[in-house]
């Protein structure tokens, strides 16, 4: 007689909880998921705020270009042996019209080099005269110190009112002044940053010197 097999019956096995699933998890390697998360997320630039500061910083991060400058350097172009002879004469018809200003008592006499600075002259002579007459006297002892040069003015404008003479002999422009009207003026702060040429001027003919005879 064949003995019946009785089935034992099925011990149900109880599903964990998934609470207790997740912290098992956590436990084994959660610090190292975490991590690694973490890192993800931030490489992409997608996750979260520290995902997108990453993200920009690495855009940002790129050096810029940098390009040589450049040097540009100005040729100023030297006399030439005709424009430096020519300067030389024209200097020196300069000093021949103060030193006849000064023969006529001329007082405070400026030599500026305008040269390279203007567009028509490269000299210009400032003196002054203590009176109305002495103004005309020096303008004429100008004109003919440099008329025995072979120089002749092509203009010349004030004649006769003693107050401000100007005569253009081309490279060379002459002003003549009453004292006081020249200090209105002040044509030497026009040139201030132009060379002066070095003169040697008499004690006399300094502003605050005695006044002599006019001529």
């Amino acid at each position: 007689m064949t003995k019946k097999k009785t089935a034992k019956p099925i011990a149900k096995h109880r599903a964990k909880p998934a609470a207790a699933t997740k912290k098992k998890a956590v436990g084994r390697g959660g610090m190292k998921a975490k991590v690694a998360t973490a890192g993800r997320a931030g490489g992409s630039g997608k996750g979260g705020k520290g995902g997108k500061g990453v993200g920009k910083g690495t855009a940002k991060g790129k050096k810029p270009v940098v390009r040589p400058v450049r040097e540009v350097q100005l040729d100023v172009p030297a006399l030439r042996p005709g424009e430096e002879r020519e300067r030389r004469e024209s200097l020196a018809s300069a000093k021949a019209a103060v030193a006849a200003a000064l023969d006529k008592k001329a007082v405070e006499p400026v030599l500026i080099d305008v040269c390279g600075l203007s567009s028509y002259a490269d000299f210009i002579v400032v003196v002054s005269g203590r009176s109305d007459r002495q103004v005309d006297a020096i303008a004429d002892g100008v004109c003919e110190a440099l008329s025995a040069r072979g120089r002749r003015p092509i203009g010349r404008e004030g004649a006769r009112n003693g107050r401000w003479v100007l005569i253009d002999f081309g490279d060379v422009v002459v002003h003549v002044f009453y004292h006081p009207l020249r200090e209105v003026f002040d044509i030497e702060s026009l040139w201030i940053d132009a060379p002066r040429v070095k003169l040697q001027i008499p004690a006399e003919a300094r502003a605050d010197a005695a006044p002599g005879r006019d001529t």
